[in-house]
């Protein structure tokens, strides 16, 4: 009998295949409501699922989609083994959208507690065609029908130059937005927190938030290491998009392409008639913006018996912080939001509009742009500019908190004394540079090959480093502690040292953990690859099927490892930098780790991948203070000044600590 996880690899592996083969080679062709042998009729006949046509675009951003990926995640979750899941996978395989299908099965693979010892390969595997251009996959193709027998395919493909050219400015930063890992994060991330799927997770109204500031932080690194300002938000409706995106991607085997943007297109009403969406107006989302606006400046919600709910971020446990309920409401879960009706759909109807502007009514039957797709939405600059206006928001709703007190900033007993990075010998020195990945297009794609056909990806990476944290204890017992450690870049585009309030929202989180610090002096050393916020682990078909014991659901290895595979990717921790250096600030904050933690039921797993960026499955989010601590808010004057001579009083702060850094970008090969 195969194994549990040859069976999911089976069912993932060309999704746009049309039946699926015994092992001795017999097609098994299943109808429309049919079951193999010895299984029930299906309990329901799936109308949502099978209205979403194969070989078109599926969006979790769309309500009607949304619907149809809960009608099939219901159907595959009421499996009670892998063997009966992949019976219904191959059951309806025939009539259900490819990306629905796998969206779907990955889903319940994440969610049922007896299969989540089991690995999901790389979404780049399982879907080429939203990774690499049609060109290349063209090419692939090519070089498959002509190859030798006793030869291995290897396509080169320079992802940084396919999109545009550098005629155009934003492409500088195609290398960055274009990233495989970047784009397979976004897309896992929205299926370990998915909207409107009757996923109740602890806090992720905010982690919707932070995630996203995150990302935006980050881009803006990215955009000052090549001479860009900083990204614009998206806020005037009434004016055209300055910049296009033509993504020279397919949807499916089919041939379809996504939609393309010209610059100077204008965001319209939406008329289209495939999705089943009524029309939708502009002004709508001008409404449900004004309607969020005053509830922030009000201070509360409204919800749908009218009841009054207090947004403020000073609460206690199980009360909810009003960014998490602010971020429920702007993400729009129908689930989650206190009020959906009223508040709207701001997020994923704004994801929408832009992804149909060019062909708002269907006239011209285009399907629509990248940003319809969690898997492709970052590759297009709109995504920034339109996140920045939804930050933005939440910026609106931060600026209104009381800042924090010198007692929720300090620990009197501990003083960082210095903090370093080093990284092959050198001091506060760190490098990028470019590397390559292979993947194997072949799982996803049918190229009529008896072999494997690969593509070879390039992606900026950098050399690992070590934080090294000095730290004195000066109580007499030790003390267990939460370390946290960000990076901002120190100068902004006219080359001036960043105020703190300017600096304020490119700080991108590093690292988060716990520490027992002995009494007396400590030297803390964090490797780079330890990071709370990073995923290394993304496993493609061939990693999985050499992975011994790969059914053990005890092996520490596997355990929870599909969950803790959402996350940032490991190569794109470090911005690029400058090729002559760019000059960057390293904070590091050592706090209490007895007012950070939060009580868990006991048999809590923690998951050490991503945590910062993903959580805990099945448990609370591992840090009591309020996400993006302590730069979410304004500090209290003095507190955060880095002028001043450091002192143990508790208003200088003697558990926080500052370090100048410089990356260089060597344009060279990054070897590990």
């Amino acid at each position: 009998m195969e194994s549990e996880q040859k069976q999911v690899l089976d069912m993932l592996q060309r999704p746009f295949r049309q039946q699926t083969q015994r092992e001795e080679g017999h097609p098994i062709v299943f109808e429309v409501g049919t079951r193999v042998a010895g299984s029930e009729p299906p309990p329901q006949p799936l109308a949502l699922a099978r209205s979403i046509p194969k070989g078109t675009v599926f969006s979790i951003f769309v309500k009607n989609h949304r619907l149809a990926a809960k009608e099939l995640c219901d159907y595959f979750m009421e499996a009670s083994s892998v063997t009966e899941l992949k019976e219904r996978v191959e059951e309806v395989r025939r009539f259900i959208n490819e990306k629905l299908l796998i969206f779907a099965l990955s889903f319940v693979i994440i969610r049922k507690p007896e299969m989540r010892h089991l690995r999901l390969p790389s979404i780049v595997e399982i879907f080429p065609s939203m990774f690499v251009p049609v060109t290349t996959v063209s090419k692939m193709e090519q070089e498959a029908k002509k190859s030798t027998p006793d030869q291995e395919i290897v396509i080169t493909e320079y992802g940084p130059e396919f999109s545009s050219t550098h005629l155009k400015p934003e492409h500088r930063v195609a290398y960055w937005r274009e990233d495989f890992g970047i784009n397979t994060h976004h897309w896992h991330w929205h299926l370990v927190y998915p909207v409107d799927l009757s996923v109740s997770r602890d806090r992720k109204g905010e982690l919707f938030y932070y995630m996203h500031q995150q990302i935006l932080a980050r881009y803006d690194m990215e955009r000052l290491s090549v001479g860009l300002n900083r990204v614009e938000k998206l806020s005037n409706w009434r004016i055209p998009i300055p910049d296009g995106y033509f993504p020279k991607l397919t949807i499916s085997n089919s041939g379809q392409t996504w939609g393309s943007r010209q610059d100077n297109t204008l965001m319209q009403d939406y008329k289209r008639d495939d999705f089943g969406l009524l029309p939708f107006d502009v002004s709508d989302l001008e409404q449900w913006h004004n309607r969020i606006m005053d509830a922030i400046h009000l201070g509360c919600l409204v919800d749908r018996d009218n009841n009054q709910t207090r947004l403020t971020d000073n609460t206690k446990p199980p009360e909810k912080r009003g960014i998490d309920l602010l971020g429920d409401a702007v993400e729009a879960d129908s689930t989650m939001s206190l009020n959906s009706l009223f508040y709207g759909d701001l997020h994923n109807m704004g994801h929408v509009v832009i992804s149909a502007s060019h062909d708002p009514d269907n006239a011209h039957r285009e399907n629509l742009g990248v940003m319809s797709d969690t898997a492709t939405a970052m590759r297009d600059p709109v995504f920034y500019r339109w996140h920045k206006y939804i930050d933005n928001i939440f910026q609106q709703y931060k600026l209104k908190q009381p800042p924090y007190t010198a007692e929720e900033l300090s620990l009197s007993s501990v003083e960082v004394v210095s903090v370093a990075v080093e990284s092959r010998g050198q001091k506060n020195q760190l490098i990028t540079g470019w590397s390559t990945r292979d993947f194997e297009a072949s799982r996803g794609l049918d190229f009529n090959a008896d072999k494997p056909v690969i593509v070879r990806l390039t992606h900026l990476n950098h050399h690992p480093f070590v934080y090294s944290i000095k730290v004195v204890n000066s109580d007499s017992l030790p003390k267990e502690v939460t370390v946290r450690i960000f990076m901002a870049p120190k100068l902004n585009e006219r080359g001036v040292k960043m105020n703190f309030m300017e600096q304020r929202l490119l700080w991108a989180e590093m690292d988060r953990f716990t520490h027992k610090l002995k009494p007396g002096p400590n030297h803390i050393l964090q490797s780079s690859t330890s990071s709370s916020i990073t995923n290394s682990n993304d496993f493609t078909f061939r990693d999985l099927e050499k992975q011994p014991n790969p059914d053990d659901p005890g092996a520490p290895e596997n355990f929870l490892f599909n969950f803790c595979g959402c996350g940032w990717p490991q190569h794109m921790l470090l911005p690029r930098g400058k090729q002559e250096g760019m000059a960057f600030e390293l904070f590091v904050m050592v706090t209490d780790w007895s007012q950070d933690k939060v009580a868990q039921t006991e048999g809590t797993h923690s998951c050490s991948a991503a945590a910062s960026f993903c959580g805990i499955l099945d448990a609370l989010y591992p840090d009591a203070r309020p996400m993006g601590f302590p730069f979410d808010r304004c500090p209290m004057p003095t507190l955060l000044n880095r002028h001043v001579e450091k002192t143990s009083d508790l208003t200088r702060l003697s558990n926080i600590a500052m370090q100048d850094i410089t990356i260089t970008f060597t344009n060279a090969q990054i070897t590990q």
